[in-house]
């Protein structure tokens, strides 16, 4: 079978869908990314077929904005970038699409993936990184940092979610979609979110049930897998330096704000503030080191990157904005983690992380090096979390999400 897969997003969204290719191509499936540019060489070194969505250009022009990190706005900069690469992509399936032999498998924001779907009636998924994609009117996500509705009455929570349908989303996407849909002889959509999103065929979730359980309104088509825990192994070459960095002294604290993130000075300024005060040494992870401190201390060694999966198993803690990709892999590290949520699946990851007791988080503006210090000397002493902590590692270590998730996506093609 031939897998078109549609990946849209930063290296922590793109990731996943990378480790779910090798795991198809490596079950004799032939197996094509679709995503922007900067995302090349991690998928055609793993062996993938690459298709740029959109240029270096774009994609940088998109992580240079500063509302990409806004609570608020931050969706709408996204939509911004996703809604000019619809056709481009739409001529890319076209071109590679094979009746009877394809299988689409998009992200959720992978619109011209599901309409195509839509078009030809072809066997696809969708595949949800994150709970918090996933509409409930039941475990509403947490879309404010540490704001949990869920208690509210049903008929509240229902109405919410139309309200905000209806003056913030549909107003962003359902005009510019609905007029690329007509051109390709599709009626309109309303509610995108709410009742056109998924595919009606199947949507996988990767992430375990223990983070985010079924609700009663999600998918009737929707299955659990568990998180893909897979980094690039070939985004740096042997680290000599690091490697004996980790081996030497305490197990450092990793710190990183995301792998888009160009607005992070005042995040590493109060982590590196606050392992001078707990005595702590320190990794700090960042695609732009221009924001690091213009000098580190000799406690501290940045990269630009490293695997977490080589980095975080010999770590104390790990600091950081909440991103699912990032999350999981400090849960299979069996590591305590402090949050610095922002916007999209982030405050919800944050809030979940929390409640199982692995992780404390602070806002933006609270992210100072006196709150750092105190929330990361709470996490490191407490004997509760190192429970938790080694409690998640070990169900981590008994599955394979994306083996899971190959299973549930060849059983699509078999039909």
């Amino acid at each position: 079978m031939q897998f078109l897969v549609t990946a849209v997003g930063s290296s922590g969204d793109v990731h996943p869908f990378v480790g779910l290719g090798r795991a198809l191509r490596a079950r004799g499936h032939e197996v094509t990314i679709l995503t922007p540019e900067p995302h090349r060489s991690v998928v055609e070194q793993s062996g993938l077929g690459f298709v740029p969505t959109h240029s270096a250009e774009e994609y940088h022009a998109a992580t240079m904005n500063p509302d990409l990190w806004h609570p608020r706005r931050g969706f709408g900069t996204v939509l911004n970038m996703v809604i000019p690469g619809l056709e481009p992509t739409w001529r890319m399936l076209e071109a590679r699409y094979q009746p009877g032999r394809t299988v689409l498998v998009g992200h959720p924001l992978a619109f011209a993936a599901r309409a195509f779907e839509e078009k030809f009636a072809a066997p696809a998924a969708t595949i949800h990184l994150a709970p918090s994609s996933l509409r409930s009117a039941y475990r509403v996500p947490a879309l404010p940092p540490g704001v949990d509705v869920s208690g509210l009455p049903l008929w509240v929570k229902r109405a919410f979610w139309t309200l905000v349908d209806h003056a913030a989303v549909d107003p962003l996407i359902a005009p510019a979609l609905n007029r690329w849909r007509a051109s390709h002889g599709l009626p309109p959509v309303r509610r995108v979110f709410k009742e056109w999103l998924n595919s009606p065929r199947l949507v996988i979730g990767l992430f375990p049930d223990w983070f985010g359980g079924r609700q009663p309104d999600w998918p009737p088509q929707f299955h659990h897998a568990s998180f893909p825990l897979w980094d690039d192994p070939h985004g740096s070459p042997a680290d000599a330096e690091l490697e004996t960095f980790l081996d030497t002294g305490t197990p450092p604290v990793v710190a990183t704000p995301g792998s888009a993130n160009r607005h992070a000075t005042a995040f590493f300024s109060s982590v590196t503030a606050a392992l001078g005060r707990l005595g702590r040494r320190g990794v700090f992870l960042t695609g732009y080191p221009e924001q690091l401190p213009a000098e580190l201390p000799a406690t501290i060694l940045a990269r630009r990157y490293a695997p977490f999966s080589a980095v975080l198993p010999r770590s104390a803690a790990l600091v950081h904005h909440g991103g699912i990709g990032t999350a999981a892999q400090g849960f299979a590290a069996g590591v305590p983690q402090l949050i610095m949520p922002m916007g999209f699946d982030q405050p919800d990851n944050a809030l979940r992380a929390a409640r199982l007791g692995v992780a404390r988080w602070l806002a933006p503006p609270k992210f100072t090096a006196d709150r750092v210090t105190a929330a990361l000397a709470q996490l490191l002493d407490d004997p509760a979390v190192a429970r938790a902590t080694a409690d998640y590692r070990d169900r981590l270590l008994r599955i394979s999400g994306i083996q899971m998730a190959c299973d549930l996506l060849e059983r699509e093609a078999g039909r």
